[in-house]
């Protein structure tokens, strides 16, 4: 499934959980020895090398230097077909820089307007109370809209289950009754924005987002071997299939879906280079469309995304990095570039445990060198005297907490004098401002309680520039006679999807047809958690009476449903 290397968009919860060689093939050795020795390159993806794996293409340049390029392990371990750099592999998320580009062709020809209502092409998405949802929107991942495929996946569709088109995704979209947040206020990655902008480019057009893209991007750049997976079913000479390790074993992972847009590009590394050029220097379709392109995001109040039109806009070792990594069943992908250095590279995997940003960063080492400058340090780096916080005052700030994006709980305790969270320990700054010590660097600001009085405070999350609010709430009440207050069929319209909740044997358990079984855990007063990374939160009328759930998970915030027996 298409995924983004930001972690952005994921809450405070599961961000903080983040911080807690074999021979090559013959056929391999063969193309190997008719190019020059690349020691550097076969270094990196050395695990991904010989006849009983699969593995990856990549291809690289930077000025000066000779272009590097080459293939690693199988693109067909039933077959024993190696993987070659023309090897045609799925690219992910990566495709969505191509969908947005046909988009902004649209709008320098006066077809349409970034700053349109994507009402007037989209008629069937909801108005949300009146909120408009521009094209730009859709684009910088700023809409609000759900994530289609966990809405699909509530309803016991996971991605790749079914054969999903951009109609059925439309559909679904269609049935929601509510954004996770108010256009232009927020980032969060959302796999619906660029479908819901396949239709459109079809609709402004009247032809497919594949013809049109092939007619306009493809063909004038030379990208022979790029296409779409609109029919997953069409045959592919040289594509190489898709693997995934389950319990210990390599199993097939095609992503067996004809929703495009958001992700099925199908194409080779050579292909993504040519198309980084024209990124690069414009010297084909113009430099306006790069420009837009990459033009940041910015949110209500001038702040920006880092995200621009299917583009990752970062720094990597102090160079400017515009990148977008890619996955979709068992394949994975980078399409990187440091424009300051010129160099560009691309990586193309046919297995799911391949992590291709990290593969790309060491790609990157390796092309820009000792040249690349490093990041100045920042003023937060400078650690101040440790400070020693009374253990009454941490205990007043221990406890659980909301997130109040994603309702996640977040726990704090007092452990040997210091104050932790999911085995981070927290560094004090004051008796209010803590950083973490290991992991990626975040920052806690605890703020008096509302109303004032003794009360826990909330707290601030912050991590780089994003600001998450977490609410002190009441502990869960374990009581397992309470638990019949939760029972029931709940039905949600959304997800079209009912699930059955009853106590068995001292816990709450959810079950939807056909065999589906899921035990809630306790979070905090009226939440409860499950796999995979679902919070149930259940609404109380004023008399204590149990009335409303909602459901949030990854993209898809308070799904409600209502009792209907």
């Amino acid at each position: 499934m298409t995924t983004t290397p930001s972690t952005r968009c994921l809450g405070l919860a599961v961000w903080l959980a983040l911080c807690a060689g074999p021979s090559g093939s013959v056929a391999q050795q063969q193309l190997r020895a008719q190019a020059p020795s690349q020691p550097g390159l076969d270094a990196i993806f050395l695990p991904f090398a010989g006849s009983s794996t699969p593995g990856c293409a990549v291809a690289a340049t930077v000025p000066g230097q000779p272009r590097l390029e080459d293939a690693y392990g199988m693109a067909d371990l039933e077959r024993g077909v190696p993987n070659t750099p023309s090897t045609i592999f799925e690219a992910g998320s990566v495709s969505k820089q191509f969908t947005a580009a046909a988009v902004v062709l649209l709008a320098q020809r006066g077809k349409l307007s970034l700053d349109d209502d994507i009402r007037r092409y989209l008629p069937e998405v909801p108005d949300f109370g009146g909120r408009t949802i521009t094209v730009r929107e859709l684009l910088n991942h700023t809409s609000g809209l759900r994530d289609w495929g966990v809405v699909a996946a509530m309803a016991g569709w996971p991605r790749g289950t079914r054969a999903t088109t951009n109609a059925h995704v439309l559909d679904i979209v269609a049935h929601q009754r509510r954004l996770n947040f108010d256009p232009g206020t927020e980032w969060s990655y959302s796999n619906t924005n660029y479908n819901l902008a396949a239709i459109l480019v079809q609709r402004v057009s009247g032809l497919s987002l594949a013809e049109y893209t092939r007619r306009e991007l493809f063909q004038p750049l030379g990208m022979e071997h790029t296409s779409w997976r609109d029919d997953y079913t069409r045959v592919v000479p040289g594509r190489a299939l898709a693997y995934e390790l389950l319990n210990d074993t390599l199993r097939t992972s095609m992503p067996n879906e004809n929703a495009y847009g958001n992700g099925g590009l199908l194409t080779t590394v050579g292909d993504l280079l040519l198309w980084n050029d024209e990124l690069d220097t414009g010297r084909v379709l113009g430099s306006a469309l790069p420009a837009a392109l990459q033009r940041e995001g910015m949110l209500a109040g001038g702040k920006p995304t880092g995200y621009g039109a299917g583009l990752f806009l970062g720094r990597y070792r102090g160079e400017r990095e515009v990148s977008h990594t890619g996955a979709s069943g068992g394949y994975r992908a980078l399409l990187a570039r440091y424009p300051e250095r010129g160099a560009s590279l691309a990586i193309l995997c046919n297995q799911g445990e391949a992590d291709a940003a990290a593969l790309g960063h060491a790609l990157a080492d390796l092309l820009l060198g000792d040249g690349a400058s490093k990041a100045a340090p920042s003023p937060a780096d400078a650690r101040p005297p440790r400070l020693t916080v009374e253990r009454a005052e941490l205990e007043r700030l221990a406890g659980v907490y909301r997130d109040r994006g994603t309702a996640e709980p977040v726990r704090f305790q007092v452990s040997d004098g210091v104050l932790r969270t999911r085995g981070v320990a927290l560094e004090p700054l004051s008796g209010t401002d803590f950083r973490g010590t290991s992991g990626p660097e975040f920052r806690l600001v605890f703020q008096p309680a509302p109303g004032g009085g003794g009360g826990r405070p909330k707290a601030l999350g912050i991590m780089g520039r994003d600001t998450t609010v977490l609410d002190a709430v009441a502990p869960a009440d374990t009581c397992a006679a309470h638990l019949a207050d939760y029972a029931g069929d709940w039905y949600s319209p959304e997800a079209e999807a009912t699930w059955t909740l009853a106590p068995e044997d001292g816990k709450l358990v959810a079950r939807r047809r056909p065999d589906t079984r899921l035990e809630l855990q306790p979070a905090y007063a009226d939440a409860f958690t499950s796999t995979p990374g679902a919070v149930w939160v259940f609404d109380r009328d004023a008399s204590g009476k149990v009335t409303g759930l909602g459901i949030w998970l990854q993209r898809a915030r308070d799904m409600r449903f209502e009792r209907v027996r």
